[in-house]
């Protein structure tokens, strides 16, 4: 009586193991995948890191992202615009103000003699 139950054992056990194999390359793939991922995704060290610390901090942000809302409010209260580097259009108020991808804030008045243009809202 005990003969089907070690065969279904032996049957299910042949199962697991073929499975076992067969998805192991997968996950060494996937495995070394994502460790090249990560890698890759890691800055590189600046050569001379004495360039970046000497570097100037601006108030300007431009293609380093969206500013914070206390920056977005600290320019609306200085009387500065949000100029759309890629448009070429610059946002004193509204839904664009410092919420494009790139984008810097500067004065209407420099905005203007760098050449962009007032959006039309």
């Amino acid at each position: 009586m005990n003969r089907p139950r070690n065969k279904l054992t032996l049957w299910l056990s042949a199962f697991f193991l073929i499975i076992t194999i067969g998805i192991s390359p997968a996950l060494a793939k996937a495995q070394a995948s994502s460790t090249d991922t990560n890698s890759a995704a890691k800055p590189a060290a600046p050569a001379n890191p004495s360039a970046t610390a000497a570097a100037p901090k601006t108030t300007t942000k431009a293609a380093a992202g969206a500013p914070s809302s206390s920056e977005i409010a600290a320019a609306k209260a200085s009387g500065k615009v949000w100029v759309n580097t890629e448009s070429g259009v610059y946002h004193k108020s509204g839904r664009w103000y410092g919420k494009t991808k790139s984008g810097k804030f500067m004065t209407e008045a420099e905005a203007k003699a760098a050449g962009y243009k007032a959006a039309h809202n």
